[in-house]
């Protein structure tokens, strides 16, 4: 299996602070939007944007919530291996609040549908919107496209984009990974 670097640090931190000026424009003070991250790896990319918007764009009152997928998801039989759940960690109602829902990767768009469903345990949002890292343009099952995107990355079925981060693999970069 052969690795190519897609991005570095640096360019990842760039994308961050390009994508959080994004919501800044998009959403202002945040009084009424809510950032979910899509747990696990969603939850690092989350994790960072919230840093970003309050410690260095200054905005306050910001309401992050972790969302777990595992058993919305529509393969969840049909995996040999057990999957792993997480936690959810959402102590707020999303009842006429805008939503954004932020992942790391958007591939088929499954994840995503699912996160749909379960977002609805939540209340009702007025609107929600997705913000992705890597956005997997000719991968998509179902008819989901981002409402923000870091990177387009066109990378064929066979190959796998890898994104680390700091926190969980002591280096922020994204991969290209070749069978």
């Amino acid at each position: 299996m052969s690795k190519k670097i897609l991005l570095n640090s640096k360019d990842i931190e760039i994308i961050l602070h390009r994508l959080a000026c994004q919501l800044i424009e998009n959403h202002n003070d945040f009084s009424n939007t809510v950032l979910i991250g899509l747990q696990p790896r969603g939850a690092f990319f989350a994790n960072r944007l919230v840093d970003l918007l309050q410690n260095v764009y200054h905005i306050k009152n910001l309401q992050l919530g972790l969302l777990d997928i595992t058993f919305y998801r529509d393969d969840f039989r049909r995996r040999t291996e057990p999957l792993a759940a997480t936690s959810t960690e959402i102590n707020f109602l999303i009842e006429d609040k805008k939503v954004v829902i932020i992942d790391d990767v958007l591939y088929s768009g499954r994840s995503v549908r699912a996160a749909l469903t379960a977002i609805q345990s939540f209340g009702r949002p007025k609107k929600i919107e997705l913000l992705v890292f890597i956005d997997r343009r000719f991968s998509r099952h179902l008819p989901i496209q981002p409402d923000y995107r870091g990177r387009q990355v066109d990378a064929i079925n066979e190959e796998k984009v890898l994104v680390t981060w700091k926190e969980s693999h002591e280096i922020d970069s994204v991969y290209l990974q070749q069978k």
